[in-house]
């Protein structure tokens, strides 16, 4: 397959193993054959076509992931812990006409979304059978993939990454962080972003590399494989670093020894998605002898800066650019920053970037300026090395690997009938790297606790607030605007 070549050279080499289960790269190509043979049912082209699938790590997502490109559509995976009124903007926003979805993913709420938005319902099995005559081939610029993202809008807008654009990310990657055949890596992180999308599962499934499947998060389960030597590569957000480490201290000795060593012994340990707290990168190293590899990127761009594989890497830095990427910074006004101390906008040239916002030409075209992507993120040049000092905008809040519009809760939240203003912000915190924190003025009584619960039936759960105030009146300049900086001291003790 010209898309995955692998699918063709690894034979009954494992791609993929799902708990006692495995699948080789034989099989996971008869797979990715049969979801393209029955999504086009015909036909030589879904011509862009945006086929959604709302699956957990699995065997059906990773034919799924492929085989959508493969028969000229564009894959749009979900989040398999998105409330139903998530899903119907996702679903409306990216015109879905075809959900794929086990069985157990359905429920009356997603029913009533799918019947509102003519949207057809439909599991793996239930595609037609038989076999793909004539499939036109891949163009270029050809759109492959919608992730979704938050930004400063307050509603996530879809990304559209082109063929080329993953191509170009998987085999940067694999490059430059020297991906092989013979690596072995697990896969916890959620399956709707970039870094368990293109940094994991694709990397490894283009270099031909094995993939264990995880539904979940277990420290136990993935410490006993890290012990016995099964993984060359292990990839995570801080948070999930935090945990490990939390679990390793309830440990005997010689067990914790066992898996230190086990991660000592493997070859390359990254840390991305929000900013790996300096304390966590010098424990990390003092209980494994691994220095993190960091790295910086974004939803539009896949991965554009990066610490060495072989070399220095600097905790609280995110290196340099990868091959193939351009980087600039600018002031407030747009102009050019020489001066590697001074603080600019990160601005960003790379045959990795998006194509555009779907349905969105207008948040498109802000998006660059003169060809350059502006990310938004706010760096300096610190003896050669990136370092990200935040967001142009308060707006935006890493939390867990997550990036959340404050926007968007805050208009979720207003959607409650007691509540009359609110304003949302992130603070700091170890080992989140920021946790939502909201302001919220009354119109009526009302119980945090009884906002919270109303909060999970409209968001997942990582975007509801772990800490609230309840006040008469939110701070506010001349012009009226709510002054989010005031928040902050507000939840201070």
């Amino acid at each position: 397959m010209a898309w995955f070549p692998s699918l063709n050279q690894s034979g009954e080499a494992v791609a993929l193993v799902d708990g006692e289960r495995s699948l080789t790269y034989n099989e996971l190509n008869n797979a990715v054959m049969r979801v393209v043979a029955g999504l086009l049912n015909g036909e030589d082209s879904l011509k862009e076509e945006r086929v959604a699938f709302l699956y957990p790590a699995s065997f059906d997502y990773a034919a799924l992931i492929i085989g959508v490109v493969a028969a000229g559509g564009i894959a749009v995976p979900l989040s398999v812990h998105a409330s139903a009124g998530e899903l119907s903007h996702y679903l409306s926003v990216a015109a879905v006409r075809r959900l794929l979805l086990p069985g157990e993913m359905r429920s009356e709420a997603l029913d009533a979304v799918c019947e509102a938005l003519g949207v057809a319902q439909l599991a793996v099995e239930d595609l037609s059978v038989g076999e793909a005559s004539h499939v036109l081939p891949l163009a270029a610029e050809q759109g492959a993939l919608i992730v979704f993202t938050s930004g400063t809008t307050g509603k996530p807008k879809g990304v559209v990454h082109t063929v080329a654009s993953v191509s170009a990310m998987v085999i940067s990657l694999i490059e430059a962080w020297g991906w092989e055949a013979t690596d072995v890596i697990p896969l916890f992180l959620p399956l709707h972003h970039i870094h368990g999308i293109v940094n994991i599962l694709l990397c490894a499934l283009w270099r031909g590399a094995t993939v264990d499947l995880y539904a979940r998060f277990d420290a136990e389960g993935l410490c006993h494989k890290v012990a016995n030597d099964r993984y060359s590569v292990f990839m995570a957000v801080p948070t999930i670093y935090v945990k490990l480490i939390t679990y390793l201290k309830t440990l005997d000795e010689a067990k914790c020894d066992r898996v230190t060593e086990g991660f000592a012994n493997m070859r390359l340990n990254v840390s991305g998605s929000a900013a790996c707290p300096v304390p966590l990168f010098n424990e990390w190293e003092a209980l494994t002898s691994q220095r993190f590899l960091e790295r910086y990127g974004m939803t539009e761009l896949g991965m554009a800066l990066s610490n060495p594989y072989e070399g220095e890497r600097r905790p609280g830095h995110v290196g340099q650019p990868l091959p193939g990427v351009l980087i600039k910074r600018l002031s407030e006004s747009g102009e050019n920053i020489t001066d590697p101390a001074t603080p600019g906008e990160l601005a960003v040239k790379s045959c990795t970037a998006f194509r555009e916002y779907w349905g969105n030409p207008e948040s498109t075209a802000k998006a660059f300026a003169d060809g350059w992507f502006l990310t938004g993120d706010i760096a300096v040049i610190d003896e050669g090395a990136y370092r990200i000092l935040g967001r142009a905008s308060i707006d935006i809040i890493k939390s867990g690997g997550y990036k959340l519009s404050a926007l968007e809760i805050e208009a979720t939240l207003l959607e409650h009938p007691d509540v009359d203003e609110v304003a949302v912000i992130g603070l700091p915190d170890d080992e989140w790297g920021e946790i939502v924190a909201a302001a919220v003025v009354l119109a009526n009584p009302l119980s945090e606790d009884s906002l919270v619960q109303w909060s999970r039936e409209l968001m997942s759960g990582y975007k509801i607030p772990r800490k609230w105030i309840f006040t008469d009146a939110l701070p506010r300049n001349a012009l009226g605007k709510v002054t989010k900086p005031l928040l902050s001291a507000w939840f201070e003790g």
